[in-house]
């Protein structure tokens, strides 16, 4: 086996993963604080960064740029965790997709 061709068969599962997992994420996540809240418009803007960190890694891997894609998957969902653990975004209690409060 090439080494080299190893570490590309493991960005792409991996990538397939997040992506997968991501898309996951972003379909159950929604803003939290009702329209009027001072906090609304601060959910609206890290579903925001999410979704376009997602279609970044949309972009990259469509370049076949792995790195980039995985690290672009990766920001998009550490944005909905973040929105998830600070209350801007609601997970629906998914432990499995996002990290919660305990």
């Amino acid at each position: 086996m090439d080494g080299a061709a190893d570490v590309v068969r493991d960005l792409e599962a991996r990538l397939t993963r997040y992506l997968a997992l991501t898309a996951q994420a972003l379909q159950k996540a929604q803003l939290a604080p009702p329209p009027r809240s001072f906090l609304r418009r601060g959910a609206e803007d890290v579903l925001s960064m999410a979704r376009t960190y997602y279609q970044d890694a949309l972009h990259f891997q469509s370049q076949h740029d792995l790195p980039r894609a995985l690290a672009a998957v990766s920001y998009a969902h550490g944005w909905i965790d973040a929105g998830v653990r600070l209350g801007l975004l609601d997970g629906g209690n998914d432990e499995e997709l996002f990290t919660q409060f305990s």
